[in-house]
């Protein structure tokens, strides 16, 4: 491997990965193709950006004249496509760009990687591809896939379209299925640094329903490192869930962030449940674990607690994100279900 091609590199977990492989791989090209939508942001990699190894090209998966141009500009030879609409509320409110960006993005890069043939092409997916779970089991990579969501049912479309692809041209496709990330440079409407950051204005944490809701936590730099080994030992046609055994209730987590920031529980409002909410979702990843030799290394509490201070350590990064179109969102979603 020489170049690498990281599409949606500006986004949360996109960044974090490009961070790693560049500092991990200092020999590596690494090529980051962003459409830079509102949860794309480069401020995420201000770090690393005159790093001679690292290349920034704006532009949109669904382009395969851009896409095309950008794999031979830089001789890529590995694709890790993390480029998605990615958060579930929105999909609910408008469920097109879902369709366009995971599925025909994912076509358009998979048409590209066989015309190049390119040596490995990882998918990045997830979870919620498997719908629900009741009180005991756990998701295994042979599981039907039973999406809930439309951004579950685009990703679990992606999937099949790379199976496909794997199956009728030979594209050396490899899907990894992750549990719930959290750590830095997270956007602030996913419910780990929407309460870090509710909780540090004092204002009302907005939890779905009776907070029940369960999910399996892994630290955003784990998920790096899993990746990672895919790439080095993973087989083209597998699937490998990536989990770290963290299930937490949505109001434990909560009470956590309040608690370690020394705010009252008093903060914490019920709203109305959104539409199609899975229960609870836990990860099996002993598969990854058996035969690549991957497993988590941060602890739980470890990662927390790293995270909450990242968040109190870059207040200038988060309200910069949480103006403008945010807000909008923000008061579409929640503004009535908080007065209410």
């Amino acid at each position: 491997m020489q170049s690498i091609l990281v599409t949606g590199g500006a986004g949360f977990i996109g960044s974090n990965f490009v961070r790693y492989i560049l500092q991990n791989y200092p020999d590596l090209t690494v090529v980051n193709l962003d459409k830079l939508t509102y949860a794309g942001n480069l401020e995420n990699l201000r770090d690393v950006e005159d790093n001679p190894n690292y290349h920034f090209v704006k532009g949109d998966i669904c382009n395969q004249e851009l896409v095309e141009y950008v794999v031979r500009k830089f001789n890529v030879d590995v694709v890790v496509n993390f480029a998605a609409e990615s958060h579930v509320d929105r999909s609910i409110l408008g469920s097109e760009v879902f369709m366009r960006t995971n599925v025909i993005g994912t076509q358009v890069l998979l048409e590209v990687a066989k015309k190049y043939e390119i040596e490995k092409f990882i998918q990045i997916s997830t979870d919620e591809v498997y719908g629900s779970l009741g009180p005991t089991g756990k998701f295994t990579e042979d599981m039907p896939l039973s999406p809930n969501s439309p951004y579950a049912a685009s990703k679990a479309s992606a999937d099949l379209l790379c199976r496909a692809y794997f199956k009728t041209f030979g594209v050396p496709v490899i899907i990894t299925r992750c549990s719930n990330n959290f750590g830095p440079y997270q956007f602030p409407e996913k419910l780990i640094p929407l309460m870090i950051i509710n909780a540090l204005n004092d204002k009302p944490l907005p939890v779905y329903g009776d907070g029940e809701n369960v999910r399996d936590w892994i630290y955003v730099l784990d998920h790096c490192r899993a990746i990672d080994f895919v790439i080095q030992r993973g087989k083209p046609g597998e699937i490998y869930n990536i989990g770290a055994s963290n299930e937490w209730r949505n109001i434990d987590i909560v009470k956590l962030i309040l608690k370690k920031l020394n705010k009252p529980e008093s903060l914490i409002k019920f709203v109305k449940d959104r539409p199609g909410h899975d229960r609870r979702y836990a990860m099996d990843w002993t598969k990854i674990k058996r035969e690549l030799g991957w497993e988590p290394i941060f602890s739980f509490e470890e990662a927390i607690t790293e995270t909450i201070n990242w968040y109190i350590q870059n207040e200038d990064w988060w309200r910069k994100v949480i103006s403008g179109e945010y807000q909008n969102y923000y008061q579409l979603w929640y503004g009535e279900r908080l007065k209410n």
